[in-house]
């Protein structure tokens, strides 16, 4: 049987075990996970935080990461300034990017969301409200969420992935894991 496990990856860890990146060793998933075996089914930027999903299976892990099976990825994502229906049109619509033009997303203002306290914490500026919003893509193209907030003039400032399909963080805080049926 296949193992999946969800796993909150907090601020600043790597979606991968090892670091060949730099002389000074980064966070990664080895310092939260110690199971022989499993591989992250897609990634999250190291500045990026939530839920990521890692397989022992090859399929399922092709299922999970590629754009043609079209599975949702659901992040809440603190922007600067207060984006006006205008800006969520557009990002409904899809935008065009230096590497083209995006799927639709379905984007939507939202309350403050009840999360974890980030460290290092996001900037705070009193003169520059922020906003949260909810989006969702299809795609996983790489830094999209956040090119597309800045596309529409909402550079983001945290972003937390949700959901994946059918799998959601829930109660998982930074840097816990579960095990559930694939």
């Amino acid at each position: 049987m296949s193992r999946l496990l969800l796993f909150n990856k907090p601020f600043g860890v790597l979606s991968q075990f090892t670091d060949r990146g730099t002389e000074t060793a980064r966070a990664t998933l080895s310092d939260y996970i110690d199971l022989p075996g499993v591989y992250p089914a897609g990634r999250l930027d190291r500045d990026s935080e939530g839920l990521l999903l890692l397989t022992d299976d090859g399929q399922l892990q092709a299922r999970i990461a590629d754009p043609r099976y079209k599975l949702p990825k659901t992040y809440l994502v603190q922007v600067e300034g207060e984006p006006g229906e205008e800006a969520l049109q557009a990002l409904r619509r899809g935008l065009m990017l230096k590497d083209g033009m995006t799927s639709p997303a379905q984007a939507a203002a939202i309350s403050p969301p009840d999360l974890w306290p980030r460290d290092p914490p996001v900037r705070f500026r009193k003169s520059i409200p922020d906003r949260w919003l909810r989006i969702a893509i299809r795609e996983g193209r790489n830094r999209q969420v956040r090119r597309m907030t800045a596309a529409v003039g909402h550079p983001t400032l945290r972003l937390v992935r949700e959901s994946v399909g059918p799998w959601s963080l829930d109660q998982l805080q930074p840097g816990e894991w579960r095990e559930v049926t694939a």
